[in-house]
């Protein structure tokens, strides 16, 4: 599957905040993989799209919200990987539709709206059963690829995601934003002695995904999936970047993301990218890290979300 992906890059960010205090930045790429189905939604795919093959399923279903960039990834991997699939988005149908889910529709997925009221029961068996009565054998994929086999893809993410072996052990710490946690678990299953990943929720109170955290990695740990050689690394919750909760972006943050792409030529999503890169900036100006620090910033994608966050927040 992964023949069509190109191998993400290592950037190096020269940053004048990064070299006054001590520190080595850089950016790993993964936005750059496909245009389609990158970043960390391919990872946390890759395993799902495995699986149904394997078991013969010809259909998978997600879930969503408008602007997922999941239910987007989805959409153009089943389409590539010949699958029929199905998103189902949190609350009503909205016409026209926004651009995140006419591309859903033009990959060939198919759309179903369930109230919001349903939707936070999406994980229920009461849910589920109403949905394979509705559509059959299909295979179910929960919201954001967060189950074991998003932790397992998420494992390669700064392993076999390296373009050089042994390149990943020059960081010493690894940086990601955090949303249902499968990334984070992911890496902090692949990483060595010494190494230590560090998360930062795109969500309002982030410190509750330290037991979801805690969770995927003993359910993975006592599951029959492939094991990592070494114990889970250290890893921590950075949750003051949140920037008012989950989708909440403010002028502050958008400046900073268009200043940013100006001085390096690294796009950032709002949602996600952008909180933990301006986290980042910020605690390195606060001497979070030790001098001799080693960053890598893992740039999980998303970006096709931009386009409807800029219409929600630039004509205010």
């Amino acid at each position: 599957m992964s023949l069509i992906f190109f191998p993400p890059p290592i950037q190096k960010i020269n940053s004048e905040i990064a070299h006054s205090a001590g520190v080595d930045l850089y950016v790993l790429r993964l936005d750059l993989m496909h245009p389609w189905v990158n970043g960390n939604k391919w990872f946390k795919l890759k395993y799902n799209l495995l699986e149904a093959k394997e078991k013969h399923f010809t259909t998978l279903l997600t879930f969503g919200g408008a602007y997922s960039n999941h239910i987007y990834a989805t959409a153009a991997a089943g389409n590539l990987f010949g699958f029929r699939t199905i998103g189902v988005i949190r609350g009503e149908e909205t016409l026209p539709l926004n651009p995140t889910l006419s591309f859903a529709v033009q990959q060939g997925m198919q759309l179903v709206y369930l109230n919001r009221e349903m939707y936070r029961q999406r994980n229920t068996a009461v849910v589920e059963e109403y949905l394979q009565q509705r559509f059959g054998e299909v295979f179910i994929i929960p919201e954001g690829g967060s189950n074991l086999n998003g932790v397992r893809g998420c494992m390669e993410i700064v392993g076999d995601a390296m373009p050089t072996a042994g390149y990943a052990y020059a960081f010493n710490r690894i940086c990601v934003a955090c949303g249902t946690a499968t990334t984070l678990a992911g890496i902090a299953l692949s990483l060595h002695e010494g190494q230590r990943a560090i998360a930062f929720p795109v969500l309002k109170n982030g410190l509750f995904l330290a037991q979801e955290i805690e969770g995927l990695l003993t359910n993975y740990l006592t599951s029959d999936l492939p094991t990592p050689s070494n114990s889970p690394v250290p890893w921590q919750l950075v949750c003051d970047y949140h920037f008012g909760g989950y989708a909440k972006v403010n002028n502050e943050l958008l400046l900073f993301s268009q200043q940013f792409k100006k001085e390096h030529n690294v796009p950032l999503d709002y949602v996600y990218t952008a909180k933990m890169f301006y986290g980042v900036m910020d605690l390195l100006k606060q001497g979070f890290f030790g001098r001799g620090d080693s960053l890598l910033l893992v740039h999980t994608g998303g970006l096709q979300g931009n386009i409807g966050m800029e219409k929600r927040y630039l004509r205010q």
